[in-house]
């Protein structure tokens, strides 16, 4: 029955109809308050007057509710401005993050139907043209100039809680993304459960460092303004990779709450011991991971260090944002802190394969019901309803998400119960907090010419942990190159779902079934057959090359090797630059980012202590 299948919280309170209906009452409350912080601070007023203008300029230019805006706008309080305009207009916005491949922002504007793209003038340098697809310039000659919120020319939307509020895109296991739509009563329900359970108030400081284009970014942008508080936005380009630029901007603004994922908040950790900056970080009252596993032994040693909570949070896209919440008490045995119990207003089930409820400590597939949940994929009603399903243990016409992620129902001596992760049903994974599925990189791959099978797998034998590595087969008679193969990739992905090693291989090995014995393939070999590189000339090249080789756990990097086409990613630039810190070369990840190879970056670090002022 009901009650023995669902693992429900309590329902939540009533609240506003729409996203920007409950920022809207925040700002009528608290019209003087700083609604964004930093170096162009804003209060809930002009904040409000600038969304207002941008809704005005998008109704003169044809948009209606229910259309969807795109949005291409750097972290910053013109952003925070504009999404709120975009919902004030009816509208539902696709942010599009522009370091992105070309390819692939030009597939989510033709896919999502999208009209019209906010965005400024040194983003719009980085879209690609779409037909169809006009843009409006933040910055232009004809630039949106604030106006009043109230009077005869303010925009008054008839749009409800049942009306889309955002479109964003996740990997798809058929080779295209796919866009999954939320409703405003789903994104209404989540702030109303964080608003409960951590009470923000005027005097917290949020910080945003996430690109709008992942769902967590909601919490660092509407959280606080929907209950008193400031966000901090990271403004520099490439900060919000960079441990120490976050650091400051704690220091500086007071920033008492962020989300991270784990792997990224082990390198902020990390950074702020090298640094002696532990002491801004303890000024913080909680912090919110989820994204991948988060260790209990992490979570420990962060909790010993720091002093602040750390709380592990879990939810797909599809159910908006968070749907699990677990905060660490030390209490927990296990390698995994739990992903925990529901939050207000969703129901969680761990169902077997028949949808019948899997007993205390056996894994079952979890399940979502609730007000959170998305409406569904974009266009595609047939992949809808084979993830969105009737939900047999709800009120009639109810829905509920099948996950994809297997749990153990568990319960303590205390009698709390909660959910530990226990795997995935498919082969979906989670590389530094990217939600990755390994047939939209395969697919990718066997349409390159000269390929005749390929696949992925995540490996976790690496100096990183999950890595994606592929596996290639090549047709016959073809001179396939790993490397370029895995250039010509990083033309066409985003750079989480890039294999980080291209292994050619003369056959797949398979299983007596016939199919891919994924255990059985070799672990990359980096350093192997590759031409020993250029020897360093200059100390701070040997320091970097020394650097490079510790960090990707290889035996040798030359001057001139590229340290993403070795294996290297976001996390591992941050390794860099901190042991280069320590050794007393001044470099930060972005620099490793832009110029890839020891050779490049020693120059970079050169010209920059050479610079007047350094």
């Amino acid at each position: 029955g009901a009650a023995r299948a669902a693992f429900a919280a309590a329902p939540l309170a009533a609240a506003a109809p729409t996203l920007h209906a409950l920022i809207e009452a925040q700002a009528a409350r608290t019209p003087d308050a700083t609604a964004v912080a930093g170096d162009a601070p804003l209060t809930y007023r002009e904040l409000d007057r600038r969304a207002q203008a941008a809704a005005r300029r998008l109704r003169a230019a044809g948009t209606r509710p229910a259309d969807i805006v795109a949005v291409a706008v750097p972290r910053s309080a013109e952003l925070v401005a504009v999404l709120l305009g975009v919902l004030k207009a009816g509208a539902a916005y696709l942010p599009l993050d522009v370091d992105l491949p070309g390819e692939r922002l030009a597939y989510m504007l033709a896919d999502s139907g999208a009209r019209t793209v906010l965005t400024t003038r040194e983003a719009a340098g980085r879209l690609p043209d779409v037909d169809g697809v006009s843009r409006v310039l933040l910055d232009g000659p004809d630039p949106i100039e604030p106006g009043a919120a109230e009077g005869p020319g303010a925009v008054r939307a008839q749009v409800g809680p049942d009306h889309p509020a955002y479109l964003i895109y996740t990997s798809g296991s058929t080779g295209r993304p796919k866009g999954v739509l939320v409703p405003h009563r789903a994104i209404v329900g989540q702030l109303a459960w964080l608003r409960e359970r951590f009470g923000l108030g005027a005097d917290d400081r949020v910080l945003h460092h996430l690109s709008a284009g992942f769902d967590a970014s909601l919490l660092e942008l509407f959280w606080p303004l929907s209950a008193g508080a400031a966000i901090v936005p990271v403004l520099r380009p490439g900060g919000h990779r960079d441990p120490a630029h976050l650091l400051g901007l704690i220091r500086e603004h007071g920033v008492t709450t962020m989300a991270m994922v784990p792997s990224m908040l082990a390198a902020f950790l990390q950074s702020a011991l090298d640094a002696g900056e532990l002491a801004a970080v303890r000024g913080m009252r909680r912090v919110l991971s989820g994204g991948e596993a988060l260790t209990g032994a992490f979570a420990e040693r962060w909790r010993e260090l720091t002093g602040v909570p750390i709380h592990n949070v879990y939810g797909p896209t599809e159910t908006t944002v968070q749907v699990a919440h677990w905060e660490h008490d030390g209490a927990q045995e296990g390698a995994a802190v739990p992903i925990g119990r529901p939050v207000a207003g969703t129901r969680l089930y761990v169902l077997d394969a028949s949808l019948r409820p899997a007993p205390p400590g056996v894994p079952g597939e979890l399940y979502v019901g609730g007000v959170q949940l998305a409406h569904g994929y974009h266009g595609r009603p047939g992949l809808t309803a084979e993830r969105f399903v009737a939900d047999p243990f709800g009120p009639p016409g109810d829905r509920m998400y099948r996950t994809g992620d297997l749990v153990r129902r568990h319960r303590r001596g205390d009698g709390t119960e909660y959910l530990t992760y226990a795997g995935r049903a498919d082969r979906q994974i989670k590389i530094r907090g990217n939600r990755i599925e390994p047939g939209e990189v395969e697919a990718r791959i066997a349409a390159r010419p000269g390929v005749a099978r390929a696949a992925v797998v995540d490996r976790h034998d690496g100096p990183r942990g999950g890595r994606l590595v592929a596996y290639v087969v090549p047709a016959p008679g073809a001179g396939l190159d790993a490397a370029r193969l895995r250039t010509a990739l990083a033309r066409t992905l985003p750079d989480a779902m890039v294999p980080s090693d291209v292994v050619l291989l003369d056959e797949l090995p398979l299983t007596p079934g016939g199919k891919i014995d994924r255990r059985a393939l070799p672990a990359p070999a980096p350093a192997a057959g590759r031409a020993p590189g250029r020897e360093p000339r200059t100390e701070r090249e040997r320091l970097l090359c020394e650097i490079f080789a510790e960090v990707l756990e290889t035996e040798r990097v030359g001057a001139d090797d590229d340290f993403f086409a070795l294996g290297g990613d976001s996390i591992l630039s941050i390794m860099v630059s901190g042991r280069a810190n320590r050794a007393g070369l001044a470099i930060g990840p972005q620099e490793v980012f832009e110029h890839r190879t020891p050779a490049a970056v020693a120059a970079a670090a050169a010209a920059a202590a050479a610079a007047p002022g350094a």
